[in-house]
């Protein structure tokens, strides 16, 4: 039910909002690979985030995977010594959905957002229960040393084809958004 087209279009979204939003500075590197199958590269520790952007026509969810050590705790909590490491990370998070979801506005007008929340990476085997029409996971290093990984996974409940225009970039801040 999803074209190929709009296929590669979700996944040039996800790839433009992880790589502005997850570094914390400009100046940081964040390399994306795609994982052969979608929710490998889990360890026993390891949790996700999981965010939703719903439409009237598809259900698209953002789970981002991630292990609470030393390189990912004193990276995102260089400048938040007053919060705990899974505030600080599910803003993080939160940013990149919210980026995800002002490009999708472009394309989808009705859309609705979550707001994240943790599970253990164990849930990841039950994504194929979904049905999904699009299931795509990456591998994430940010700055050389934090490792991060994503699936995305969209359920279409009508036919999706579009072609998201990448060639403008648009900065924002990370405001909230009132409903």
């Amino acid at each position: 039910m999803i074209t190929g087209q709009a296929k590669e279009s979700f996944e040039r979204i996800f790839r433009k909002a992880a790589q502005a939003r997850l570094p914390l500075q400009s100046s940081d590197t964040c390399e994306i690979v795609p994982i052969a199958e979608a929710g490998t590269g889990a360890t026993r520790d390891t949790q996700v985030v999981v965010l939703t952007i719903s439409s009237i026509v598809f259900r698209l969810l953002l789970i981002l995977h991630f292990d609470e050590n030393d390189s990912a705790r004193n990276y995102f909590l260089k400048d938040a010594a007053d919060q705990s490491f899974q505030e600080a990370f599910l803003e993080i998070c939160n940013l990149c959905c919210g980026a995800m979801n002002q490009e999708l506005l472009h394309y989808f007008p009705d859309l609705g957002m979550s707001t994240p929340y943790v599970l253990s990476a164990r849930c990841l085997s039950y994504l194929q229960e979904l049905k999904p029409d699009f299931l795509s996971s990456y591998s994430i290093t940010i700055d050389g040393s934090v490792q991060l990984a994503a699936t995305v996974c969209v359920c279409a409940d009508a036919p999706i084809d579009f072609m998201a225009d990448m060639s403008a970039i648009e900065e924002t801040s990370g405001e909230l958004e009132l409903f």
